[in-house]
């Protein structure tokens, strides 16, 4: 199911929007801003992960793809 956000930015945030989209980076305005959520996700991930091994609770890789389990 999908929803639907509005946001207001400011027009030089809007036009770097649709400078990348244009470029073709991106599908969409909402593909770009899919994409800045899921790197936000991945980075507060990766600080979680970096935290457990600073606390002595690493877990040790067969491969890159155990990272997103």
């Amino acid at each position: 199911m999908r929803n639907i956000i509005n946001i207001s930015l400011p027009e030089d945030m809007a036009r770097k929007v649709e400078r990348e989209v244009k470029k073709g980076k991106f599908a969409s305005t909402s593909e770009y801003f899919r994409h800045l959520l899921r790197m936000k996700e991945f980075e507060e991930e990766m600080e979680k992960r970096r935290e457990d091994f600073q606390n002595g609770k690493g877990i040790k890789l067969r491969n890159v793809k155990d990272l997103f389990r």
